[in-house]
Order: structure tokens, then sequence, then C-alpha cells
């Protein structure tokens, strides 16, 4: 089995795109399909609900819910493993923790930026690459 820890910027590109062929939008179709397992903590699915509920985004209301609720019933709630440099997004030190409490997961993301360049850390692209390969 494949995990993953999908970060905010990829949930919320997949939701507000009108290209179902785009790169995050097959990450969540993945996900519904049980092509691999979430991973989360609570720090993360806090996150999911401040941002996914934003108004500038103009979600369907109830969309954002039951892709929390998806993640919540189908994922994996896991521990952090503690990361101990310093982070360039501090926010966003709960994702890469998470990631790293199991050896097959990997962080998908398209601000890699916000983390330590590592092959756990990898694009929504290259994440299907993986999964489909």
């Amino acid at each position: 089995m494949i995990y993953a820890v999908i970060d905010t910027n990829v949930l919320v590109s997949a939701l507000i795109t009108h290209n179902s062929l785009s790169a995050t939008a097959k990450i969540v179709r993945m996900m519904l399909d049980g092509e691999f397992t979430p991973l989360y903590e609570s720090g993360i699915i806090e996150e999911y609900q401040e941002v996914l509920h934003r108004a500038k985004f103009k979600l369907v209301p109830g969309v954002a819910d039951a892709l929390i609720s998806f993640i919540k019933e189908h994922g994996i709630e896991t521990s952090r493993t503690a990361f101990l440099e310093s982070m360039p997004d501090e926010d966003d030190r709960v994702f890469y923790e998470v990631s790293l409490s199991v050896d097959e997961s990997f962080l998908v993301t398209g601000n890699f930026k916000h983390y330590p360049k590592t092959p756990k850390v990898i694009s929504p692209a290259d994440f299907i690459k993986l999964i489909t390969d």
C-alpha cells in the first residue's frame, strides 16, 4: 500500500480547478478510488477545515466536509515523528512530520519551498507517475 499526506494546497487546487485532467484533480480521484491511503493527524484536519471553508474559494457547500470526512474514514490517523531542523514554513511542520511517521509514505504538495528537499516530498504529477508505473 502507498500512503500519502496531502498538502492543503493540493486539495484546494483539485476542488477549484475546471480541468478534471489536472494532476491535483487526479490525486483526489485516486484517493477516492483507494489507490493510496491518506495519512492525517488532528492538526492537518484542522487546517483542512479552516482553509477549505474560506469564502474566497467559493466551494460548493458540503464538498469540503465530504472530502474531509472521507479522509478521516478511509485514511489512517497517525502521530508525528519529530523533525528537529527548522522548516521554511513552520505552519506546515505537521504535514512533514506526519509523513515521517510511516516509511512508505509521501508528502504530496505544490509548495516545495515550504518543505525540506527530500524524495519524500513529491509533486502531484510525480506521485501519479509513482502510483501508475
